[in-house]
């Protein structure tokens, strides 16, 4: 038994129907999407994922993080304002536009007690620094699971290689440690979470994401490099 077969032309006809229906369901599932359907720019868009941060310091992520890299997939915050028994570490998927983490997260010995309040560069200082970083590669210390980041501000924070300032997990970062002390324990500097994150965390952010660190240091805030960059400010909209 045979079967007719549609003609050469009539089924090439099909196949770029098929394309075109195919290249339309892309374009609706992206103007679907809540950013773009708003119209809103990146600092919008932190917050409405973390309500409860300061609006202001995500406007200062999202303008460091247009200025060194607009197409970034990942962007993790830190507010360093907000005293360390309150999450004040986000990390943010921008291409799914989702809030992965909201965490409680260490300082430096060095930067304070229950609030961090000095910020350094200087080695062997056990404070924490300031500004914007770039993750780099995992590995294995003698904190366990931990990831490099390299800072990216001249003077600010671009020792943190050099004096190893990485994301590991800590046990003094837990509730039941703030219940003991009435604070987090405090590292040598480095940004430290609950142990139970560390691996889904810094696998969310690893490998050429970034970091943005805030606390209102004026002289940060007006010779940041990052933070005065001029940017349009629909490079900070919704890719």
């Amino acid at each position: 038994m045979t079967r007719s077969l549609l003609p050469l032309p009539l089924l090439a006809g099909c196949a770029l129907l098929a394309s075109g229906q195919a290249l339309a369901d892309t374009f609706l599932a992206q103007a679907l999407h809540p950013g773009v359907l708003h119209g809103q720019t990146l600092d919008q868009r932190l917050n409405r994922l973390a309500p409860e941060a300061d609006p202001q310091v995500m406007a200062l992520a999202a303008n460091a993080l247009a200025c060194a890299d607009p197409d970034a997939e990942r962007l993790a915050v830190i507010d360093y304002s907000l005293p360390s028994t309150e999450p004040r570490l986000w990390v943010f998927d921008l291409n799914r536009d989702e809030l992965l983490f909201e965490e409680l997260v260490s300082h430096g010995r060095g930067s304070g007690d229950a609030m961090a309040t000095t910020f350094s560069n200087v080695p062997e200082s056990y404070q924490s620094s300031l500004g914007l970083f770039k993750t780099m590669n995992t590995y294995y210390g003698r904190n366990g699971y931990s990831l490099r980041l390299e800072g990216l501000e001249t003077g600010i924070n671009d020792l943190a290689y050099q004096r190893a300032i990485v994301i590991h997990g800590a046990d003094y970062v837990s509730d039941s440690f703030i219940e003991q002390t009435g604070r987090l324990g405090r590292s040598h500097g480095c940004p430290a979470v609950r142990q139970d994150v560390t691996y889904p965390l810094i696998d969310s952010i690893k490998e050429e994401q970034y970091l943005f660190v805030y606390y209102p240091d004026q002289e940060w805030l007006e010779g940041s490099a990052y933070l005065a960059c001029d940017r349009d400010g629909g490079q900070l909209a919704m890719r």
